[in-house]
């Protein structure tokens, strides 16, 4: 079995984190790690932490608060794994996950995939393309973070500046210069949507922050960074068509 160190930022989370490491502990891949990054919580979110006692659980906490940016590329350098996967402190997985994204990656020769998922708070079950390439993912952020896995010994070390939004679509932006993104079309993933959740920003937020991606990030002159902010929104609207589907049960 090959180690999978799964990233998990966790900032004044204590009403959820439990379900999301319980979430880890329940699945039926077994060589993994957990690197938690405890970003200044002010609640319980320690305390929940240090009740667990699986010598697979890391906790590291930052000297200040620093954002999901800087808390991922803190968990990456400490990464042992041959896979990188991601689940944010109030999501949960499906027990077999971990073994079926492995599986899947192993099987096909792939380096970097994702997954289709749920939300709780709505019966929809939201998917993707099957394979995206570089302009494809370009084009649109189609991985929800916690469906992500890639081959950390293909890919490298991924780093990426200090963005408080779009930190996510960041590092795929990176990922995917060095391998294309494959969909398995597997709902694996329950999306838990709480008050302050990105998708509550408004249109004029949401522009702001890919704009703000594509020309910190990823370094493009203005007229690029527009060019793909409205190629975003084009291909929001598409995917809502197209990869959103109502489901009877959740």
């Amino acid at each position: 079995m090959e180690l999978v160190s799964i990233i998990m930022p966790a900032y004044n989370c204590g009403r959820f984190i439990r379900e999301a490491i319980d979430s880890v502990l329940a699945q039926t891949y077994t060589a993994w790690e957990l690197l938690i990054v405890d970003d200044c919580s002010t609640d319980n979110t320690a305390a929940v932490i240090a009740s667990y006692r699986d010598e697979r659980i890391h906790y590291m906490r930052n000297e200040r608060n620093s954002g999901a940016a800087l808390s991922r590329n803190k968990a990456l350098r400490e990464a042992k794994g041959k896979y990188i996967a991601f689940l944010d402190a109030d999501d949960t997985w499906m027990p077999e996950k971990i073994e079926k994204q492995v599986a899947f990656m192993e099987q096909n020769g792939y380096n970097f995939t994702y997954t289709a998922f749920h939300r709780t708070d709505k019966p929809l079950r939201i998917s993707g393309p099957r394979h995206i390439t570089k302009m494809g993912m370009y084009a649109f952020c189609w991985p929800a973070c916690p469906t992500v896995m890639y081959n950390r010994e293909i890919i490298g070390l991924i780093q990426i500046t200090n963005l408080r939004k779009n930190n996510d679509y960041a590092m795929w932006l990176h990922v995917i210069q060095k391998a294309d993104c494959y969909l398995l079309d597997e709902d694996l993933f329950a999306y838990n949507k709480h008050n302050g959740s990105v998708s509550d920003a408004s249109i004029a937020v949401l522009l702001s922050w890919h704009y703000r991606l594509w020309r910190q990030e990823m370094q493009c002159n203005p007229i690029a960074a527009c060019y793909y902010t409205c190629l975003n929104a084009v291909f929001g609207a598409y995917k809502k068509v197209r990869y959103v589907s109502k489901i009877s049960n959740i």
